[in-house]
């Protein structure tokens, strides 16, 4: 069986082709909007936008006005079972042993009682989701965050994050352990649970991809700020009051 330290170390070397360009912000801009990729991040961006507006948002408005809600949550609830057994192996790399403990049992218990995974039973005996991804993983080992990146389809992220979601597709124990094409129906879940969060937030999503004055910013600045936050609450750091300035509240005020 490979030691946590070993799998740490495999893993980082899987991971240090990526992360070796990763771009590192000026002295005194720590902490601030790091983006010197700003003119090709715009592109993208814009390519993306389309995107939304031709496919995207159509597409999950329709979604969600023909699936029932309850038959959505139960996809997105699929997904994350899906996924738990990747959240357990990154605790473990986190050195988290008690996060990687739970969502071992929190998979188990939801995939045998809750009819392979679409009901979340684990949350009746408080097991809550313990949700996390190798960009995590790789700001728990030092890696610093790099770059403001803006990549088609996936939108926006950081050099960290981008390497995490790459070397994050190999983590799942599931998708080595099942044949096809069972392996891709978590993948298939979590596509479509996108589509449920596109339709349901619809105005939200709006109100910053095509009704601000420059979608490009309001953009950067909420991914940017909500990530720090998640990460900074996940990891124990500063309260949030201390840490975090509200993303929205340039948006819609008090």
């Amino acid at each position: 069986m490979v030691s946590p330290l070993r799998l740490r170390r495999l893993v980082m070397l899987l991971a240090l082709p990526l992360l070796a360009a990763c771009s590192v912000p000026e002295p005194g801009n720590e902490g601030g909007i790091h983006d010197p990729y700003e003119p090709a991040n715009r592109r993208v961006h814009e390519f993306n936008k389309s995107l939304d507006r031709s496919v995207v948002r159509p597409l999950a408005r329709g979604y969600t006005r023909a699936v029932p809600d309850g038959i959505e949550d139960s996809i997105v609830q699929f997904g994350d079972t899906f996924s738990t057994p990747g959240y357990a192996v990154n605790r473990l790399l986190q050195g988290d042993l008690r996060g990687a403990g739970l969502n071992t049992v929190r998979f188990a218990t939801n995939a045998v009682l809750g009819f392979g995974g679409i009901f979340d039973v684990a949350k009746e005996f408080g097991l809550p989701a313990e949700a996390t991804d190798f960009g995590e993983t790789l700001a728990v080992w030092g890696v610093p965050e790099g770059a403001y990146r803006v990549s088609p389809v996936f939108g926006p992220s950081t050099e960290r994050d981008s390497a995490g979601r790459l070397v994050g597709w190999f983590l799942n124990p599931l998708d080595i352990a099942l044949p096809r094409p069972e392996r891709y129906s978590g993948l298939v879940a979590r596509g479509l649970g996108g589509l449920t969060e596109r339709g349901r937030f619809s105005d939200t999503y709006d109100s910053v991809l095509h009704e601000s004055a420059d979608s490009y910013a309001q953009t950067r600045l909420i991914y940017l700020q909500s990530r720090r936050f998640e990460l900074g609450a996940r990891s124990g750091g500063a309260p949030a009051e201390e840490t975090f300035t509200d993303p929205y509240e340039e948006l819609y005020g008090d």
